[in-house]
Order: structure tokens, then C-alpha cells, then sequence
């Protein structure tokens, strides 16, 4: 393990690299002992370094070094040191090759970074700073090289050896060992460069490019699941169509390689030309996959292709700037997933993601902002912030601009940087250049941390027919930043009628449409409104214009009006939010009173009336049907009583359920089809409606709803479906239809490890009382392998974040699983360890009875010898200040 006490990295210290590495060229000898590496790399000084005399420090974890030649000579040991984490050599001339020969165990790497084995294949893993459990290298973004990779395997275990860039040329050895050389004419960092090694089958197609050439396009897979492909090429060849008509970017090789590998930290990755896959985001088949799922698949295929542009021909600086590519990328995919489906829907999908998450890492102990200024360890930085928030930003240039003029920016920004590693600045100034915006104002939004806050009021005048927006803006101290000059804020606005949207006069000018964008650049800004003929009700941060928490005193009979009037579906669905969350709010206070508790009427009439209303988009339905969730309740709370929540909310739906049962019985029945399952925008809704009555339905206990689910769960063609009834079912009184699904879904799909996954996960969040030790007898099950990230975040981070009534058990015995589970993963992957910490850095929130209970846990995972940076850097800094 590294140093406990790890030294912080600063953005202000940035230097650039004494060195530069032109060509990369690596021999691979793959063995089931032991992997030889044998790298060529020819360097020379970096003629805009400080220091002309600086000595070559390569970085290198976890090798086992065999020897190092110059230029061809063999260097003796006096000339060069080796420590944990680095080899230097003080005398080199300006221009030379060096050749570095050493072992790797792979087998033995449960890091998962660097190269590794998941099951029999070899694969590799290298952003951020796994290339140097390789072997010895610049391992920076800002050092790019053209890579040549050839491997050498067992032909009969390794049929498949796959790099980055193309095939130019293989062969078989005299020992019946086979090889391949791929050769990739795209400088790249080395956090690019991947490797695959396996028993591995293929599906193929082809794109024809818009210049015309003809891209053969592979997804790898082990041969079980080849039947579960074809989903992710449709997803694939709809991107590339997408990127070429959008933004004007064309693929650059001619070939582009999937490969999906169980055994994965993150997602996927962006390798140039070899994207490797969490086999969660590739496979995809009806009866095995979730619409999630699905949706999932056709994301996350898109945003790495997309990287292609935004991250590899155009990469980071330094690590820093990480949302440069990733906050960028993640807009671009949701742009994609918007034009592929529902806009709405998958914006409210989107917010519900900042506020519950990425809002509560902003009020965090590790809050930062997009671009950070300091880290200890990098890898704990692939955070909401960084992509989702990151992607708010680009996403608030890209409304301020409009697209035409973004469609410019993004074309100035690729064809002046391509080839180059960039920072967040170049970014911005190529859309200030192709705009003539200045944007100084706006750059705040990449340094300054935590979530602003609008207070907004409303005053109306009969006499003046005037109506003026008063607006404040402020964001609270977050870790090393007690005071936030303004932010340019777009708050994007209309005002309603009781006849619907009123057109807007603003500065004496009639408003273009209905809609403005009203442009918050000061601490106290006013905004008046003419011509206003009736009090209106404002429509404020329509799709969600900025990431800021907004305040504006709306009437509950305000929020019904908007909930079925407004002509935006985001405030639609955020009216019905904010009435949700002042209906529980005063069933929470209720509950710690002792006195009695009950739902306004008007949250049920209106939920009444959305069901009504056939011509209503029927996700979005569900959506609206849908309380806010205990962590967004919990988000939005000063102190958390997690219990008082848990009961409100249960509460809520009973009623709910209690008083719209004939309602949501026509739903239910209106929704049942024998339509061939399609993944389309359409049949998504219809099942997401359908199964959100059947979850209300369920809550009543009876028997003929039971034998509504039971049917469900049996005969349905697809995972939607049987899933959406196992949980009904799962989190239900009875008790022997529970006992017989549970055995009968693992028995089914036990040879299904994404499935069972999902078996796992169910059985995690369940809310009723004990299930702790359910989740602890689930870890000794033969199923469940600790070394596996998607079976940990299966079971450990769903019971950790999806089941806060659990998880918060009086006893505090939910805090000391996790952190026995912590402790464990800290020795063996502290990416995993560091990423379930989560749940336990919000100690500060919750009432004292937790909070303290927390904090013991933080101190007992502290006081471990041998702690990871990963680990270290959130548990320290969640301690922080106490």
C-alpha cells in the first residue's frame, strides 16, 4: 500500500513534462505465471521545460524491473534508482531510446487497473493512472505518443489479441505461441492505450463514414452472451450516424473494437479504437435486461464513442481539467438519448440525479468544484460533479449560445485543438472566439464549488400591469472556499395565466415566444415584467436552465396549477416534487410530534387527475406519480431523521394507494400487452406506468393484486416486467409467495451473472425490518464474489445507498457492515473501497443518535494501518473539522 499520510496535488503547481515521448513500442509476452513487458520508448527533452537538466523519472507500480538499456547499451545498476514508485535516471542526453524489461503478475492484480485478468482473459484498465503497473512511463495526459503494441500468447487460450489503432501484422512462433501487431497513428496519452487477451467471440457490421470509407465495426464477448449484442451495435452505428450530423465528426480508423469484460471498476472506457465495457453496459437481451438497461447500453456506447472527439483526439491537460472531456461527453450523451427517446423524461431523469446526488456532494466534506483545484488521489474525482455537473456547464454555454453558434464553438474548439492535451479555458475561450461572448463571468462555474441558490419573490401591479422578479443569488462555504463571487446564472423563465402562457414584454420589447432567459450576473438583480394583464404564476428554471437549488414561495394550489398547465414538462414534474415534498414534510413533523398524520387532499386530487389525462406523455405520468425519494427528502433536510422519512413516505404511498385504487386498477389493466417486447420510447412508458400502479397496488395487501403480480412475474417476456413484480413482491407480507420467487428467480437465472446482479440488488434495498442479516447471508452465498466491483455495488452499495431505513438501524450496526466491508476492500481494490464510502461522510447531516454513530465507524477505518490514498482522502476529509 502507498503512504498513509500521501502528499496533495495542487493544479497551481502544474509543470510541463521535462520529457516527451515520441514512439511507444511494446512487446507483450502474456503467461499465466508471469507477463513479460518490454517497452521502446523514444524520448527526448521538452524544449518548453524549466529545467534543461533534469534527470528522467518514469513512474512504476507493482513491476519488476529486469533491465534497462540507452540507445542500445545495457545501463549498469549505479546508474539509474528503482523505488515503489519510480525509476530515474539523472544523465540522459536530449534525444534517445530507452528499453525497459520487466515482469507484471496480472493474475494476482484485484486493483482491476493497469493490466489484469477478469476470469481467463487478460484486459487492462489505465485511466487514470494504471499504465504504470505496466511498466515505467510518463504516465500524464499531457505526454503523447504515437503507440505500436504487439502480443504474444498461447494460441489456444488467447485466440484473441486485441490493442489499439489497427492490425499490421501477426504471425505464429516456433513454440506454436501466436502473435499480433497493432499499430495506432493517433498520438495518445498512455491512460488511452488498452489490451484484451481471450476466448472471445465476435459480431460484426459496418459504417460508412459521411467522407465515405468503410469502418468494420466488432463487439467482443465471451461466446455465452453473444445472443445479447446486437442491441449495443444498433446503439453504436446510431451514435456515429448522430456525431457526423450533429457536431460534424467523423470516425478516424478503420476499424472500432467493443470489448465487454465482467471484472471492471467503472462503466467503460474510451480507448482509442478498443473501448472495453462493464459487461453491465454492453449485454442486453429482453428476458435478461432491464428498459433501464437498455437505455443504459445505448448511453454509455454512445458516450465513449463519442470520446473519440471530446477526450481522445482533443484530451486533458492534466487531470484537473478530467470534466473537460467527461462533462462535455456526458452532455453530448445526453443530447443523444434525448433525440433517441423522450427529451423530458430523460431530463427529469437527469436532474433527479444532480439534486439527490451531486447537490449532496456539493454540501459534502468532498465537495469541489468542476475543475478542482488540489487531490490527493485522482481516481476519487470521478465524481457527479465532474461529469453530471460538468455536463450542466457545458450545457448552460451551450443554451447561452444557441445551437448554431455551439455547433461553431464545439468546430473551432476540435479543429484548433486537435492532436492537443487542453484545459477547461481552451474550452470556454473557443466558444467566447466563435460567439463574441464574453464568458469571464461564467468561468466560475468551473472554480467556484458548491450548488448556488436563487431566492426569488413575485410582485404584481394591477395599476402598472407590471410584474417584477426580484432574484438572489448565493452559494454557502464548501471546503476551502468560505466566500463565492456571483455566478452568471440562465434562468429561464415564462409566466402563466389562467388561461396559459402569457406573452412576455420585457425592457419595453415583446419577447420571441413565450420563454426568456433571464441572465442573473449579480447578488440582487430585479427583472419587470409589462403588459401583464392578470397575476400571473411564474414558470421559473424551466428544463432545469442552471444546477441550482431555487426558492420561490409557490402555494400548494400554485403547484397543482402547474402541475397540470404548464407547458414545460421539467417545471410539470417539479411542481409535482415540491408539493410532495410539503405534504411529507408536515407528515415527518407529524410523526416526531406524536401527533396524527395525513396527505393534503390536493396532492391526491391532483395525482387524480394526471391518471385522468390520456394525452399525458405516460412516463412522465410515472415520473409525477412518483414521491421524492427518501435520499432527495434527506438531501434537502438540515438534520436527517432517516426513520421519521421512511415512515412519512410509507405512509404517503398507502394513502395514495388506499385512495386512488380504482384508478390505478384501470391503469394497470389499460397498460397490460401481448405486443413483442421493442426497447422504443413508447412501450418504455407504457411499462413504466404500468408497473408504478402496480408497486401503489401492491401496498394494499390483497389477494387479487397478488395474483395480478404473480401472473406478472410468471408469464412476462421480459426482465421490465418480471423484475417490477419480484420487487412487489419481495417487499410484501407474503411471505410464501416471497420464499417461492426468491428460489425460483436464482434458480433460473443463476447462469446469468448480470441477473442474478439484479437478484442481489433487490434483495439489498428490500425496507422491511432485519434485512441486514439477509444481506449478510448473501455475502457467504456462492454467488457473490467480494473481487468482483458489480457484485459489491449489487449488494453492499445498494444496501449501504438504496436502504437508508436498514442501513441507519438504531444500533448502528449498518455503519460497522459497511466499514468491516471497507476495511476488507481497502487491501484488496481501494477504487471499490473509496466509491461505497459515501453513505458514511454524510455524518454531519443526520441527527446525533446516527451522526455519531457514523463518525465512530470513519475513526475505527481511519485508525487502519496501511490505508489506500483512495480510502484515506475521503475519510480524512470527511473527519475534517469535527
Amino acid at each position: 500500500m502507498r503512504d498513509a499520510q500521501p502528499r496533495t496535488i495542487f493544479l497551481k503547481d502544474y509543470q510541463v513534462p521535462d520529457f516527451l515521448i515520441e514512439t511507444t513500442d511494446l512487446h507483450f509476452t502474456l503467461g499465466e505465471e508471469q507477463t513479460q513487458v518490454h517497452s521502446t520508448l523514444s524520448i527526448r527533452r521538452n524544449p518548453k521545460a524549466n529545467n534543461a537538466a533534469a534527470p528522467l523519472i518514469l513512474q512504476g507500480q507493482e513491476l519488476t524491473l529486469k533491465s534497462v538499456l540507452m540507445d542500445g547499451v545495457v545501463l549498469v545498476l549505479e546508474s539509474y534508482q528503482v523505488s515503489a514508485d519510480e525509476l530515474t535516471i539523472a544523465n540522459v542526453p536530449e534525444q534517445f531510446v530507452l528499453e525497459c524489461i520487466n515482469d507484471i503478475k496480472p493474475q494476482d492484480n484485484t486493483s482491476l487497473e493497469g493490466l489484469y485478468k477478469s476470469k481467463t482473459m487478460f484486459c487492462t484498465q489505465c485511466e487514470a493512472e494504471g499504465f504504470r503497473k505496466i511498466t515505467y512511463y510518463l504516465d500524464r495526459p499531457d505526454v503523447m505518443s504515437v503507440f505500436t503494441t504487439t502480443i504474444v500468447a498461447d494460441r489456444g487460450r488467447y485466440p484473441v489479441l486485441l490493442s489499439n489503432g489497427n492490425n499490421v501484422e501477426s504471425g505464429i512462433n516456433v513454440d506454436g505461441n501466436h502473435w499480433v501487431k497493432w499499430h495506432d497513428p493517433f498520438r495518445k496519452p498512455a491512460y488511452l492505450f488498452a489490451l484484451v487477451a481471450g476466448d472471445l467471440e465476435y459480431i460484426e457490421d459496418q459504417f460508412i463514414t459521411m467522407s465515405g470509407r468503410d469502418v468494420t465495426l466488432r463487439i467482443f464477448v465471451e461466446s455465452k452472451d453473444i445472443d445479447k449484442c446486437d442491441h449495443a451495435m444498433t446503439s453504436l452505428i446510431h451514435a456515429m450516424k448522430w456525431d457526423e450530423e450533429v457536431y460534424g465528426r467523423e470516425y478516424d480508423l478503420n476499424i472500432f473494437n467493443i470489448v465487454a469484460v465482467d471484472d471492471f471498476n467503472m462503466g467503460a472506457m474510451e480507448n482509442k479504437s478498443l473501448n472495453i465495457f462493464n459487461t453491465s453496459c454492453v449485454l442486453a437481451k429482453p428476458n435478461t435486461t432491464t428498459d433501464a438497461g437498455f437505455q443504459r447500453v445505448e448511453a454509455v456506447v454512445a458516450h465513449e464513442y463519442f470520446h473519440n472527439w471530446s477526450g481522445n483526439r482533443v484530451t486533458c491537460r492534466d487531470w484537473f481539467q478530467l470534466s473537460l472531456k467527461e462533462g462535455f461527453t456526458v452532455y453530448r450523451d445526453a443530447e443523444f438519448s434525448s433525440d433517441m427517446g423522450s427529451r423530458t423524461v430523460k431530463r427529469v431523469d437527469d436532474v433527479s440525479l444532480l439534486r439527490t446526488v451531486q447537490f449532496a456532494e456539493d454540501n459534502g466534506p468532498m465537495s469541489h468544484p468542476v475543475r478542482p483545484e488540489s487531490f490527493i488521489e485522482i481516481s476519487n474525482f470521478y465524481t457527479v460533479t465532474i461529469y453530471e455537473k460538468g455536463a450542466e456547464v457545458v450545457r448552460m454555454i451551450a443554451n447561452l449560445l444557441g445551437p448554431n453558434v455551439f455547433r461553431k464553438g464545439t468546430d473551432l474548439y476540435f479543429d484548433r485543438h486537435d492532436g492537443e492535451a487542453v484545459t477547461c479555458e481552451h474550452f470556454v475561450s473557443a466558444m467566447e472566439d466563435a460567439s463574441g461572448k464574453n464568458l469571464q463571468q461564467f468561468r466560475r462555474w468551473y472554480s467556484q464549488s458548491g450548488t448556488p441558490r436563487l431566492n426569488v419573490t413575485g410582485e404584481y401591479s394591477e395599476i402598472n400591469e407590471t410584474y417584477t422578479l426580484s432574484v438572489e443569488q448565493s452559494c454557502p462555504a464548501t471546503p476551502g472556499q468560505a466566500d463565492k463571487a456571483p455566478f452568471h446564472i440562465p434562468l429561464s423563465t415564462a409566466l402563466l395565466g389562467k388561461n396559459g402562457v402569457l406573452p412576455l414584454y420585457l425592457d419595453g420589447e415583446l419577447i420571441a415566444g413565450t420563454e426568456v432567459v433571464l441572465n442573473v450576473t449579480n447578488v440582487s438583480q430585479q427583472f419587470v415584467f409589462e403588459k401583464v394583464s392578470e397575476l400571473p404564476i411564474p414558470s421559473l428554471l424551466r428544463g432545469f436552465s442552471a444546477p441550482v437549488k431555487l426558492v420561490f414561495n409557490y402555494s400548494r394550489d400554485d403547484l397543482v396549477f402547474l402541475m397540470s398547465r404548464d407547458t414545460d414538462g421539467f417545471v410539470r414534474w417539479d411542481a409535482a416534487q415540491q408539493l410532495g415534498v410539503l405534504v411529507l414534510n408536515d407528515m415527518v413533523s407529524a410523526i416526531q410530534s406524536g401527533s396524527e398524520i395525513a396527505v393534503d387532499e390536493r396532492l391526491i386530487d391532483a395525482y387524480r387527475e394526471i391518471l385522468a389525462d390520456d394525452r399525458l406523455d405516460k412516463s412522465m405520468v410515472a415520473l409525477m406519480l412518483s414521491l421524492p425519494s427518501e435520499a432527495y427528502l434527506a438531501e434537502i433536510t438540515d438534520e436527517v431523521d432517516v426513520h421519521a422519512i421512511h415512515q412519512a413516505r410509507t405512509a404517503a404511498r398507502l394513502t395514495i394507494a388506499q385512495q386512488l385504487q380504482p384508478e390505478l386498477h384501470r391503469v394497470y389493466a389499460d397498460l397490460k400487452s401481448s405486443d413483442e417486447y421493442q426497447p422504443t420510447a413508447d412501450q418504455i412508458a407504457q411499462r413504466s406506468l404500468k408497473n408504478t400502479a402496480l408497486s401503489y397496488l401492491m401496498l394494499l395487501n390483497d389477494e387479487a393484486t397478488l395474483l395480478s403480480c404473480v401472473d406478472q412475474y410468471d408469464n412476462s417476456d421480459n426482465m421490465t416486467d418480471v423484475l417490477a413484480a419480484f420487487n412487489c413482491i419481495l417487499n410484501s407480507s407474503f411471505e410464501q409467495e416471497k420464499e417461492r420467487i426468491l428460489n425460483h428467480f436464482y434458480q433460473r437465472w443463476q447462469q446469468e451473472s448480470l441477473v442474478v446482479n439484479q437478484w442481489f440488488m433487490a434483495q439489498a434495498a428490500c425496507s422491511l425490518p432485519g434485512n441486514l442479516s439477509r444481506v449478510k447471508e448473501l455475502m457467504s452465498h456462492p454467488a457473490f464474489d467480494i473481487r468482483n466491483p458489480n457484485k459489491v455495488r449489487a449488494l453492499i452499495g445498494a444496501f449501504c445507498g438504496q436502504n437508508a431505513a436498514n442501513f441507519h438501524q438504531l444500533d448502528g450496526e449498518g455503519y460497522r457492515f459497511l466499514a468491516d466491508q471497507i476495511i476488507g476492500l481497502n487491501k484488496l481494490n481501494p477504487q471499490v473501497a473509496s466509491r461505497l464510502l459515501g453513505p458514511l461522510t454524510k455524518w454531519k447531516k443526520y441527527i446525533p443518535a446516527s451522526g455519531d454513530l457514523m463518525k465512530k465507524q470513519l475513526e475505527r477505518i481511519m485508525a487502519e494501518p496501511d490505508l489506500s490514498t483512495d480510502v484515506f482522502e475521503v475519510v480524512s476529509k470527511s473527519l475534517k473539522s469535527t
